[in-house]
């Protein structure tokens, strides 16, 4: 059971590299600074999921202070890429879009990649797929539980 964790972990390990790479590759593609890319995909993938991101929100998910979310946002929104409202019932509240271009761009660039993982995913029995989706969800699980723990440490 060792082996197979440690292959699974540097397995994982590699994919988020790639993940990062990938989103790089986005930015180099966009003109942007690597930063401003992955709050553009943190926002796109929050869409998505439809449970559009808050500026507080999405400094936690970049890992960036208030501040420099804040500058991060007025440029994304200087350059047209993203659109800030106030939706809901509390007004104070500030969900962020991102904007046709972007979302035109975003499509253009992961679409390709999408078809290829359906293509792969499409090769394994759903009931695999099932149990790692499981894995996955619970390995994350444990790991914001730690980062929690070491948060609470320091």
């Amino acid at each position: 059971m060792d082996a197979q964790r440690e292959r699974l972990i540097e397995t994982l390990r590699a994919y988020s590299g790639r993940f990062t790479e990938l989103s790089h590759l986005f930015a180099d593609w966009l003109g942007l600074h690597s930063t401003d890319a992955t709050a553009l995909l943190e926002i796109a993938a929050a869409e998505e999921r439809g449970v559009p991101l808050s500026p507080a929100r999405l400094s936690e998910r970049i890992l960036l202070s208030p501040g420099a979310t804040t500058a991060l946002l007025n440029r994304l929104e200087g350059a047209g890429h993203i659109i800030r409202s106030r939706e809901g019932t509390d007004r104070r509240v500030i969900t962020l879009r991102s904007s046709a271009y972007v979302q035109e761009r975003a499509e253009e660039f992961f679409h390709p990649l999408g078809e290829r993982l359906d293509a792969v995913m499409a090769e394994h029995p759903q009931e695999l797929l099932a149990g790692f989706e499981a894995l996955l969800a619970d390995l994350s699980t444990s790991m914001d539980s730690y980062i929690a723990e070491r948060a609470r440490k320091n």
